[in-house]
């Protein structure tokens, strides 16, 4: 059994932004709507919304950068 640490890796950074967005999501909302009522939640959950576009659209120019990149480097090494 050989041990793939970049994996593991991997798989805990994906459970901890996973398991952030959760907590985020049920107890920061859950603690809004406690005290302040259903109201402010549905405005806590736009803000949260809110937030994650900018961070997705920063992550997908990202991406799609990284995919364009190795696209173009598999293209040049095929060519030699």
């Amino acid at each position: 059994m050989t041990r793939d640490l970049r994996k593991y890796m991997r798989d805990t950074n994906i459970q901890i932004a996973v398991g952030a967005v959760l907590l985020l999501f049920i107890v920061g909302l859950g603690l809004i709507w406690w005290i302040y009522g259903f109201g402010a939640a549905v405005s806590g959950l736009l803000c949260i919304l809110g937030m994650f576009l900018p961070i997705g659209l920063v992550f997908g120019i990202i991406f799609g950068m990284d995919w364009i990149v190795k696209r173009a480097n598999s293209d040049d090494n095929g060519n030699d």
